[in-house]
């Protein structure tokens, strides 16, 4: 079989063959008497909770170091009996005297601190008051009220709790925990033994409180060590002291001829590792030896370990690398127990990889294999050969589509000789990965980034040949091409890793201005081929090089126009906290509103004070860098115009000026906690008429729309839409399914989309008297998938609507706004009516956002303070891309003057009226007609002199409008024009003609 690597699981897990094998060959594993549950907390996440997760701590009060391999954590309501489901199996560590350790459990929401980093995470929802929690001897889940079997330990917590030692504890609450009072002390009673306390969670970082006065001195001593007979073997152990210097190791119990300690290594400074290998001579006959090695510090404290040696007859090898691959689906020896041998090309934190240097030449089949140890492998540094004996398995990781060969259950481990090396294997061709799994490559082709969502939590990016596009951004769905797209996408993927299966405390291949882009190149990729759910990673020997191919821009670039739209998700901005805090009055409330009323879990933006000012910041930058007229705004706090005014606010403050006021809202903003808004600048636009939004039940957010007139008279209108989205398929029904790739709930999207084509633009245009209409928004549809489809369509009774990106951005390339499983595409759009599609200067994506690693956001939770990047720019202020229109509105007038003669007839004075007339006459004296209405303005006049019968005034200057249609080559109009001159001054002007609408 052509399968390798591994992708991440908790340490200590065991295949179902493992657990077999082990279950026939190993005896019960002994409760220890050593292990006490410390404290447990279930008000995680509550209203008021102190953390955001329920906790149990295990803390290890003995004098040696003890194992959690094979122990779990069970937990069942007060009342309850079985134990099973609410169980979690702890990982083949070793807990040292004084040593706490942290078990994450569930939480209800994101509401209270996040824990310390946890060593273990399990998703068991305990009470926040009364319930059950044990330590069990084994991973089997345990049954009845009470139980005593397997069990290390047992906490009855809550007035209501059934099971108990000695006397339950009082309840708990959402800030308090049950905290055992004496880690070192176990009386068997919890009532005697826990104090009602607020929690307090420790982990293996926190200081080692040994009980009985015991030393600091920390070892790593491997449990077992297996070696043949007839074959030196060794192995490393460690010790160090947090303030003293570990100076001796000796044999202290199992003294055998032949085995003994090297050259010990002492500490060259306080909590640095003292070193001395355990050596075990050829001439060692076979059979089990057990030891005990002593370590002591400079203040002449001891600490001792145990290790069984297993010496062995020799292993032959039964199978090589390649014929337990073998070239099928699966391992052709799969279940089977096998001995092979290989070079060590890397280490994990949960095993290690072997590959038979020679090889077999055969291309079908893989010559690595990856040999699963659960923790971090002992005593195996790259380049030794070794031979090792293990059972074969298949393993298959979350959401992979097939399994993949590892060995498990090590039986043996010798090591025959070091210092080797593997020539790495030439790869050009992603979609030829399966042949070289588990093996030490070279990719020769440059590769670019095509997602970065888990670079900050995973050190994961993923790399394409190019950049991949998501099949329904160029076709419609279920096409032969989208088809076709798909299985190319499928084939053209490798996660870049970091060896590192969690979260570190540096995020890896950063660049300049500390990110890296999707579309991004990089080279030098050399490492072995792992496998994870998704595909395929490369584990990297060497530092790869990334070159800045897809650069930032500071703003967009755009066409210039005389009128700019821009469409904005800015990612949840709400000013009411998660917490209830409402920022801009500084008081707590009920939370946020939605149709099912109001609670701080409808809130779904910053959880802090410090969050929300970062998040401001950041779509304040890129709303600046935009400069746009009207900004169309998606996913902002429902709470009527208190979110949007607060945003302008801000906005103002950074430009130093009123330079936006906000679109007052329509009358539906509709029943989600999120809206659609506008903000836009009075200096160049002007409203006309009150915003409308469409209320009908297909929009659980409805769209808003707003008409604008321009200076030079051209009025448009602009439509704001935020369409459901593509998420939580659960209960959505026939066709909103996701069946042919364009996610959940297609069909009321389509609903959506038909009811803003059929009924929603009509009734803008009709009310704005103006069939100028810009459709923008999130619309959670890519280009080519049916809602947009339904929109762009034209039909006999309506013509479709004109897409703005596909027509200005497709010909430069993919048109994206969003970034997805490694593949781009836009859900953002920009679609005109052909009437203002004629009059669209450019559109474009400014890629501020979906390019960027979700690292850099506002965001604090699970954010370590080495890991926050944060900066207050304009990049990942969201995770959509911001879509801009450049408009060149055509003017509705123009200045006709030079196409006619002007006389002006001297005013005369009315006695009667105490008013002055006079009259204005102009005649075309073009070739050509000119069509009206006209309009004359009168400019110049002396302070006080008024025109009584102005039709209206143009930049503070009256006008007066003819009544003529058009005028033809010589024809001539005269107006009459009636002044106030209370000050009797001389009446001079002079006169402007517009032909036109104003």
């Amino acid at each position: 079989m052509k399968q390798s690597a591994t992708s991440f699981r908790a340490p200590g897990r065991l295949t179902l063959m493992a657990v077999l094998i082990a279950g026939l060959s190993s005896p019960a594993i002994a409760a220890s008497p050593d292990l006490v549950i410390s404290q447990v907390y279930g008000g995680g996440g509550n209203a008021n909770a102190t953390y955001q997760n329920d906790f149990v701590e295990i803390f290890n009060r003995g004098a040696s170091s003890v194992s959690l391999g094979g122990k779990s954590i069970q937990y069942t309501s007060a009342g309850g009996s079985s134990w099973g489901s609410n169980m979690t199996a702890l990982p083949n560590v070793m807990l040292e005297p004084g040593q706490y350790y942290l078990v994450k459990l569930a939480s209800q929401a994101a509401v209270g601190a996040l824990l310390p980093t946890a060593e273990h995470t399990a998703s068991i929802n305990m009470s926040g008051s009364s319930g059950k929690v044990l330590l069990s001897s084994g991973a089997t889940g345990l049954t009845g009220i009470n139980p005593t079997d397997g069990v290390i330990d047992l906490l009855g917590f809550g007035t209501s709790a059934t099971g108990f030692e000695g006397t339950r504890t009082a309840n708990l609450s959402n800030t308090t925990a049950a905290r055992r009072v004496n880690a070192c002390i176990d009386t068997d009673n919890n009532a005697a033994d826990f104090a009602i306390a607020a929690p307090n969670p420790r982990n293996t970082a926190s200081p080692l409180t040994p009980c009985g006065g015991s030393p600091d001195i920390v070892l790593s001593c491997p449990s077992n060590l297996t070696v043949q007979q007839g074959v030196f073997g060794s192995a490393l152990l460690t010790a160090k002291d947090q303030d003293d210097l570990v100076t001796g190791a000796t044999i202290t119990a199992g003294a055998f001829p032949g085995i003994a300690l090297g050259a010990f290594s002492a500490s060259p400074a306080d909590n640095t590792d003292a070193s001395v290998a355990l050596e075990v001579a050829a001439t060692v006959p076979t059979g089990n030896y057990a030891l005990t090695i002593n370590f002591v510090n400079d203040n002449n404290q001891q600490k001792s370990c145990n290790v069984s040696v297993a010496v062995q007859g020799e292993y032959t090898v039964s199978k090589t690398i390649p014929q337990i691959q073998g070239n099928g689906a699966q391992s052709p020896v799969k279940n089977t127990v096998q001995t092979t041998e290989g070079v060590v090309t890397m280490l994990l934190p949960s095993g290690y990889f072997i590959q038979d240097a020679a090889g077999d030449n055969d291309s079908s089949t893989s010559d690595g294999l990856f040999v699963y140890t659960a923790a971090a492998p002992v005593g195996v540094a790259v380049g030794d050969l070794l031979r090792v004996t293990g059972n074969i398995a298949e393993f298959t990781p979350s959401g992979a589509p097939s399994s993949y060969t590892e060995m498990t259950n090590v039986a043996q481990t010798l090591k025959l000789s070091t210092g080797h090396s593997v020539t790495p294997a030439n790869v050009n061709d992603l979609a030829q990965l399966e042949q070289v799994e588990g093996m030490l490559v070279n990719i020769t082709t440059a590769l670019t980034v095509n997602g970065s969502a888990e670079l900050g939590t995973r050190g994961e990016l993923t790399l394409a040949v190019g950049r991949r596009e998501t099949p329904t951004n160029r076709y419609p769905a279920g096409s032969p091409e989208a088809i076709a797209m798909a299985a190319a996408n499928a084939a053209n993927k490798i996660t870049l890793d970091d060896k590192f299966f969690s979260q570190q405390t540096t995020v890896p291949y950063l660049g300049q201005d500390n990110t890296v882009r999707v579309g991004d190149t990089v080279t030098g990729l050399s490492g072995v081929i792992d496998f994870a759910g998704a595909g395929y990673k490369l584990q990297p020997t060497e530092a790869p090089q990334f070159s800045r191919t897809n650069a930032r821009l500071a703003a967009p670039e755009i066409a210039p126009g005389n009128a700019k739209v821009a469409s904005a998700n800015v990612l949840n901005y709400f000013t009411t906290l998660t917490t209830g805090h409402d920022i801009i009055d500084n008081v707590m409330t009920s939370g946020c509103y939605t149709g099912s009323g109001i609670s701080k879990g409808n809130c779904r933006g910053a959880d802090s004070v410090a969050e929300y000012g970062r998040q401001r910041d950041k779509i304040v930058a890129e709303l600046k860098a935009i400069d746009a007229d009207v900004v169309g705004l998606m996913e902002i706090q429902n709470n009527g115009d208190i979110a949007a005014a607060e945003l302008v606010k801000q906005l103002n403050a950074a430009i130093g000026h009123a330079a936006y006021a906000v679109v007052p809202k329509p009358a539906s903003t509709g029943t989600d906690a999120i809206r659609v808004a506008m903000i836009y600048k009075p200096a160049a636009l002007a409203l006309h008429g009150g915003a409308l939004s469409d209320a009908d039940p297909v929009n659980n957010r409805p769209p808003m729309a707003q008409t604008f007139k321009h200076p030079n008279g051209a009025k448009f209108s602009v439509i704001v839409n935020h369409l459901k989205s593509k998420a939580s398929c659960g209960g959505a029904g026939p066709g909103n399914t996701d069946t042919n790739g364009q996610g959940c709930w297609n069909l009321n999207r389509v609903n959506q989309a038909s009811r803003l084509k059929d009924y929603f633009i009509p009734a803008v245009a009709s009310a704005a008297g103006d069939p100028d209409v810009l459709v923008i928004g999130d619309m959670n549809a890519h280009g080519f998938e049916d809602p947009i489809n339904v929109l762009t369509a034209t039909t006999p009774s309506q013509p479709g609507l004109v897409n703005e990106l596909e027509r200005f951005v497709r010909p430069h390339g993919i048109v994206y706004s969003y970034v997805f499983d490694g593949a781009s595409g836009y859900l953002d759009h920009a679609l005109a009516t052909p009437s203002l599609s004629a009059q669209v200067a450019g559109a474009t994506e400014w890629h501020n956002n979906a390019d960027e690693p979700t690292i850099l956001d506002y965001n604090l939770d699970d954010k370590p303070t080495e890991l926050d990047l944060f900066t207050a720019d304009a990049f990942r202020a969201s995770d959509h891309d911001p879509v801009v229109i450049s408009l060149n509105l055509a003017p509705t007038y123009f200045d006709a003057t030079s196409k006619f003669q002007v006389l002006k007839y001297a005013a005369s004075l009315n006695r009667s009226t105490g008013k002055y007339t006079g009259k204005v006459t102009f005649k075309n004296t073009s070739a050509e007609p000119v069509s009206g209405p006209f309009h004359v303005t009168f400019s110049g006049l002396a302070a006080g002199i008024t025109v009584d019968n102005a039709s209206g005034s143009k930049g503070g200057v009256p006008y007066i409008t003819a009544s003529n249609a058009s005028l033809a080559p010589g024809e001539t109009s005269t107006i009459t024009v009636t002044f106030s001159n209370p000050a009797k001054a001389a009446i001079g002007y002079s006169n402007t003609i517009y032909s036109g609408t104003f």
